[in-house]
């Protein structure tokens, strides 16, 4: 890896190729924002219209699955102040402090506003029950005593009509969600508590693995400008807690990690660990196998393309890595594939055969700005303009900006696929948290970031304290 050192005492500068901020570039910034704002107004009126019509949508206060319920809690006060905190002095320090302290501070920042969020809604309600209610994956830990045996019949308790049929949240994901929990518990940490302690704390390191893959990918300074809005984000409401958080952190480490080979850093172990992860992942969430998508946009921004030899070096390794989990469970007895298909029977068994496309194929993209935020959706205009149009290499020999754009983009293109697919018709303020995380970054193309930190800010204040989430 690059060597860490501090960088020189100056002001919050722009990357070395950004270009100067103007007055146009902050009103098609704001224009982006209103138009913004405009859908998710549309998705709260048209969706609550058609609730109250027919029911069809199964959320309570559309797009999000929440409640209309304005409260104060425990992490109230303590919100507050992280937000200041960060809004106040989160550029600066991201300009002083050496590389690797400034990813303990925003592991440490995003501790701190994750949990802060979490707590408004108090201990029992914000995290202790969280991950214990019918749906969830605590639901299914006593039917683990034989993991061989319950892996081996998985897939027969996945549909609606099947005798015992798994927890919702059990059933639509690969057994590697709820083993984890399993394991927690064998280990002694069983129980609701500790597994949202076991979410956020994971789950907020998905923070620090983005800004590794930024700076390996671009420049220094453009992580950093990155870092106060991978830390003040939306999204941390559902960090806190859902176990769509944990997704995101080793998602996001799977990334990182392969960006780290790919351009040189360790390749004898960061190829193989992101393989291992990247494995790890499709077990976690079928969805997430759109990382593919991401996971090529980092292999088209590596330093392969100049040594052509040292991809071939490095792909077996990577493949060893990635395999090992799916052979252990197919050696275990599950099968992906068989579990993916009556996955998709049994989505259409539920909620998802009565929620209409034509409504959530664009109310997804509003609770996607919810939990990105009016920072990110200026920082993706940005992204499109800096993202040459005349030849699609561009960004690979370009400068920093234009290759953010790539990876930026590449998770938007992801999120996309995802929404057309039908899969994911609501709830995506949890279940797309894996891509958003890849969004954030876009922030750090913007000029004034205190102005933008302070929007990010008060949307995650606001949508914490006026709803109950249903995480």
């Amino acid at each position: 890896m690059p060597r860490d050192h501090p960088p020189a005492a100056r002001p919050f500068a722009p990357p070395s190729d950004a270009p100067p901020s103007d007055r146009r570039g902050l009103v098609r910034d704001l224009a982006a924002v209103v138009a913004a704002a405009l859908l998710v107004l549309a998705a709260v009126l048209i969706g609550d219209l058609l609730q109250r019509r027919d029911g069809t949508l199964r959320v309570s206060w559309p797009p999000l699955l929440a409640h209309w319920s304005p409260h104060v809690g425990p992490g109230t006060p303590a919100a507050l102040v992280v937000a200041a905190v960060v809004v106040a002095y989160g550029p600066f320090v991201a300009t002083r402090l050496s590389w690797r302290p400034l990813l303990l501070t925003v592991w440490g920042m995003s501790l701190s506003w994750t949990w802060s969020l979490a707590l408004v809604d108090g201990w029992f309600r914000g995290v202790a029950e969280q991950l214990t209610t019918q749906h969830e994956y605590l639901r299914a830990v006593d039917r683990f005593h034989d993991i061989p045996g319950t892996l081996r019949d998985f897939s027969g308790h996945i549909l609606l009509d099947a005798p015992d049929n798994w927890p919702a949240h059990v059933a639509g994901h690969p057994p590697g969600a709820t083993l984890t929990f399993v394991l927690l518990d064998r280990i002694g940490l069983g129980g609701g508590g500790w597994a949202g302690a076991f979410c956020i704390t994971v789950g907020t390191t998905a923070a620090v693995a983005v800004l590794v893959t930024v700076r390996a990918l671009t420049e220094e300074s453009l992580a950093r400008r990155a870092a106060p809005f991978l830390v003040l984000a939306p999204a941390a409401v559902w960090v806190g807690t859902s176990a769509d958080g944990y997704f995101t952190a080793v998602a996001a480490w799977a990334v990182a990690l392969f960006a780290l080979a790919v351009t040189g850093h360790r390749p004898a172990w960061s190829g193989p660990g992101s393989g291992l992860l990247f494995g790890l992942t499709v077990y976690l969430s079928y969805g997430l196998t759109l990382f593919a998508v991401i996971g090529a946009a980092v292999l088209l921004l590596g330093e392969w393309r100049r040594r052509p030899r040292f991809l071939l070096r490095l792909l077996p390794p990577l493949v060893a890595g990635f395999l090992v989990v799916p052979v252990a469970f197919a050696v275990l007895g599950f099968d992906w594939w068989e579990a993916y298909r009556l996955l998709v029977t049994r989505y259409h068994q539920g909620a998802g055969g009565v929620r209409p496309y034509g409504y959530w194929i664009w109310a997804n993209l509003a609770c996607t700005v919810l939990i990105a935020g009016p920072a990110t959706v200026a920082g993706l205009r940005r992204c499109v303009g800096g993202l040459p149009a005349r030849r699609w290499s561009a960004p690979l020999a370009g400068g920093p900006v234009p290759r953010l754009a790539l990876l930026v983009l590449s998770a938007l293109l992801s999120l996309l696929i995802a929404d057309l697919s039908g899969m994911s018709k609501a709830e995506t303020e949890r279940i797309w948290l894996p891509f958003v995380f890849w969004l954030l970054p876009a922030g750090a193309l913007l000029p004034a970031p205190r102005a933008w930190l302070a929007g990010q800010a008060v949307l995650a204040l606001l949508l914490n304290h006026l709803l109950r989430t249903g995480w």
